[in-house]
């Protein structure tokens, strides 16, 4: 659950809205020259090279999720996680690599794809860790994952997945106001509740759906301008 969130609040909060299936809609892929260009620019520290070099990359993502997707479903899923591979590629790419930045790119992506279909099959595989396995002195139900000392599965991944989502609750803390702050923690569950509707906001609110709407799209183009993915 936590995951899944997770890579929503990402994906939409850094100019990912609403993944599209078709490859066709996405920017064309930059020519050598192009690409070459945008990575010095990169180099020399500038945010709008990254973004471009991101932006024409995600064909490559979407091209390399089909390889596993069975259902609609699952490829708006992978097409979303393997941006994420994406995004650390660029990131991570150093300017003596010796190759071009989609050869790179793609083993980050697959990798992340296959991570998380491995991690997706185990859990199904595994019993609840909620299960009531019994009672304890006080009679009170004792589920599985109080026996259990858990395990970090992917210590650099769990390190960078909660760097990401503290800048993001920061950013939330710090920059916005009450109402645009209590909008998005329901909206996404950052409060430890269930996340909430649009709709349900707005009639929580006494306001439109399409007045949240525009309140998320506000603050979703806000995070994408100052919190470095």
């Amino acid at each position: 659950m936590f995951f899944s969130l997770f890579i929503e609040i990402i994906s939409k909060f850094f100019g990912l809205f609403g993944y599209i299936s078709s490859d066709k809609l996405y920017p064309e892929p930059l020519s050598k020259t192009e690409e070459e260009y945008y990575l010095r620019r990169y180099f020399n520290g500038d945010k709008e090279a990254r973004k471009i070099l991101i932006e024409h990359n995600l064909r490559l993502v979407v091209h390399i999720a089909k390889k596993y997707v069975q259902t609609e479903q699952e490829l708006e899923d992978y097409t979303s996680i393997g941006t994420i591979g994406l995004i650390k590629a660029i990131d991570s790419y150093k300017e003596n690599k010796g190759y071009k930045i989609s050869t790179y790119a793609s083993r980050c992506i697959e990798n992340e794809i296959l991570m998380h279909i491995r991690s997706t099959k185990k859990q199904k595989s595994e019993v609840s860790i909620n299960q009531v396995i019994g009672t304890d002195k006080d009679g009170n139900d004792m589920e599985l994952i109080d026996t259990l000392e858990l395990k970090e599965q992917d210590a650099v991944e769990n390190i960078y997945n909660k760097t990401l989502l503290s800048q993001v609750l920061d950013f939330l803390d710090s920059k916005l106001n009450k109402r645009e702050k209590y909008i998005m923690n329901k909206r996404y569950g950052l409060d430890g509740n269930e996340p909430k509707t649009q709709q349900d906001l707005a009639d929580e609110l006494g306001i439109s759906r399409s007045y949240v709407s525009r309140i998320e799209t506000k603050i979703q183009r806000m995070l994408g301008k100052n919190i470095n993915v």
